[in-house]
């Protein structure tokens, strides 16, 4: 099982490491065709205006599009999640419109309010170890998604189907239960397909 972390900006090093503590085979993506061979794919922070601009430059929108059609998992982290959301507030257009939801940028202020906190999420047994940095909030969600955590009444970890959103950077930490969790959707989505 091989699943790709999409290496135009942000902490991709850090993600395969995770990905791999979690049993899968993880590389760095960095062309269009390379998504042919991936189970899964995980979208991570940066700059979500930055990222969506370089997904359009070298042809990742069509692709990514087409591979989440195929029932293909994706996972968003910090501005990955914006990249996922069908409505960004404040902005006329969004970037994929996969997920069901409505997000805010920046939404917890700037570099210096960055934090670190223990999350319960929904499907994994302990707390999860999140740290936020610039990071938006899930403001709305459509009735196919599911909320799996809160922080301070703010949703800020959801799935809807093949898809998982994050607000914060599960990658930043040693804790790598939430990349397991994805490794267990790819699993999933691959053995209905057989």
């Amino acid at each position: 099982m091989k699943i790709g972390v999409l290496a135009l900006q942000g902490a991709v090093a850090e993600h395969i490491r995770s990905l791999e503590s979690a049993g899968a085979e993880a590389v760095a993506v960095k062309r269009v065709e390379q998504l042919d061979e991936l189970q899964g794919l995980v979208i991570p922070g940066g700059e979500s205006t930055t990222i969506g601009n370089l997904m359009r430059k070298y042809g990742f929108m069509e692709a990514i599009a087409e591979f989440s059609a195929q029932g293909k998992p994706l996972f968003g982290t910090c501005a990955g999640l914006i990249v996922l959301a069908d409505q960004i507030e404040g902005q006329s257009d969004a970037h994929l419109r996969l997920m069901d939801m409505t997000v805010a940028r920046n939404a917890f202020g700037r570099q210096q309010e960055s934090f670190e906190t223990d999350l319960v999420v929904k499907g994994i047994d302990e707390p999860v170890r999140a740290v936020f940095i610039r990071a938006p909030l899930i403001k709305e969600v459509g009735s196919d998604v599911e909320v799996l955590s809160t922080y301070k009444d703010e949703i800020v970890t959801a799935r809807q189907g093949h898809l998982l959103a994050v607000s914060y950077h599960p990658e930043l930490t040693d804790d790598f239960r939430l990349h397991a969790y994805f490794v267990d959707m790819v699993k999933e989505a691959s053995a209905g397909k057989e």
